[in-house]
């Protein structure tokens, strides 16, 4: 199973917008720009919904019926380790592998032998792509081992795992080590990706950690042009690693919490292009707050029921806030109350909830609230659904214009930005 050039992981927490969201990618592809949707949804997200990996197949399988696409699409098991990814077996065939955990544990004394060949670049390293040429030191190589083989050993054991209870030729792997502190550098990248060869890994993306900070639902804060920078290089140790070590040609980049990050857009789309490279985007909650957003601009009792998700949220936010602690950087005192936005109008609502960084009602801090509150929404049951079945129509506009005007086109097709939907 081949992942193509550019997918996108779309996340929808009710699964409710699968038709919508593949209106985007149907969108593009009118445009001459394959992208393949990729439905994700975690372990965790699950639980907190009371859905299973069932219903995103579902989803997905109905949102390409109605539409005929017939092109690639993707389930992906999201941030799956040993212990939950047999939940997933059946209704997925793409695996984010999350090896994060393992990371500076202590690695196998076998595992010594997936970086031994490393040891002939000991020296100075030219790789076509990056200005100056990577020093590489024997204490560099046993550094990053000592502190990355853990993961990769636990990365192999998933993907044996899977391939004996699924088939290697049925599922796309992806691994994920981009929950840590810091950045990889190149040599580390380098380090991982030729032992995931050793060890017999075919993954097709590789999520690092990039330098600044990713958090839920806004934009990237951090240096842009340093990200550039460490961007263009990791796509030029993957282009080496996938020639040096027999890689999947089509390995890629993998971009977690990569919804509105639309400062990182233009750089990445020029490093995209230079290199020739395809490239993962996963924007997870995104779709949610479209649907809160579609609610609120609807007015009357979806206006309501978007007040009244604030407002349990407002009450509760050290409790929803604290399984994303590491993604998102609220400031409780740029949140406004409840009692303020209960007086809001549709339109201060969606000016404040909406990314915008031109209006000055956008709130980043309300926003990524909401973004980690749509268990609220779960435990309204029958009322949220409600509201969001007579206003499908509204929502469903919004999640389109925010996949393809705000993601697709100028990530990947507007180098000077998106531009209006007809």
């Amino acid at each position: 199973m081949r992942l193509p050039k550019y997918s996108l992981g779309v996340g929808d927490r009710f699964a409710r917008q699968g038709v919508a969201q593949l209106d985007a990618f149907v969108r593009a592809c009118h445009e001459g720009l394959l992208v393949a949707p990729v439905w994700n949804k975690s372990y965790r997200e699950h639980r907190i919904v009371g859905s299973s990996p069932g219903d995103v197949r579902q989803e997905a399988d109905s949102a390409v019926a109605a539409r005929g696409w017939s092109g690639p699409y993707f389930v992906d098991a999201d941030h799956v380790g040993l212990k939950t990814v047999d939940w997933f077996v059946e209704a997925s065939d793409f695996f984010t592998l999350d090896v994060a955990d393992f990371i500076g544990a202590k690695p196998s004394a076998a595992s010594a032998d997936a970086v031994k060949h490393l040891q002939r670049y000991v020296g100075r390293l030219a790789i076509a792509g990056i200005e100056e040429e990577l020093e590489i030191s024997r204490q560099t190589i046993d550094s990053a081992a000592g502190k990355y083989l853990a993961a990769v050993e636990a990365a192999a054991e998933i993907y044996r795992h899977l391939a004996e209870v699924k088939g290697d030729d049925a599922m796309v792997i992806e691994v994920s080590m981009d929950e840590t502190d810091q950045p990889q550098t190149p040599v580390e990248l380098l380090l991982i990706l030729a032992a995931l060869a050793e060890l017999r890994v075919p993954l097709q993306t590789v999520a690092p950690r990039f330098v600044g900070r990713f958090h839920k639902g806004v934009d990237y804060v951090g240096d842009v042009s340093r990200f550039a920078r460490e961007f263009e290089e990791d796509l030029a140790v993957i282009r080496f690693a996938v020639r040096e070590f027999g890689l999947p040609e089509n390995l890629k980049l993998s971009i977690h919490s990569g919804s509105d990050k639309f400062s990182l857009y233009g750089p990445m789309q020029s490093a995209l292009r230079k290199f020739d490279a395809g490239i993962h985007l996963k924007t997870a909650g995104t779709t949610w707050l479209e649907e809160l957003i579609g609610l609120a601009a609807a007015g009357g009792d979806g206006l309501a029921v978007a007040k009244d998700i604030y407002r349990a949220a407002y009450a509760r936010r050290e409790e929803l806030c604290a399984p994303y602690a590491a993604v998102i950087d609220i400031r409780p005192a740029a949140l406004p109350s409840a009692e303020t936005v209960a007086s809001w109008t549709e339109e201060q609502f969606v000016a404040a909830l909406r990314h915008d960084a031109k209006c000055r009602q956008y709130n980043p801090d309300l926003r990524q609230l909401l973004h980690v509150s749509y268990k609220v929404a779960a435990e309204m049951g029958d009322t949220f659904r409600r509201a969001s079945e007579r206003h499908a129509e509204t929502i469903a506009a919004n999640v389109l214009e925010n996949i393809y005007q705000r993601h697709l086109r100028p990530l990947l097709l507007e180098p000077s930005g998106p531009k209006q939907l007809d």
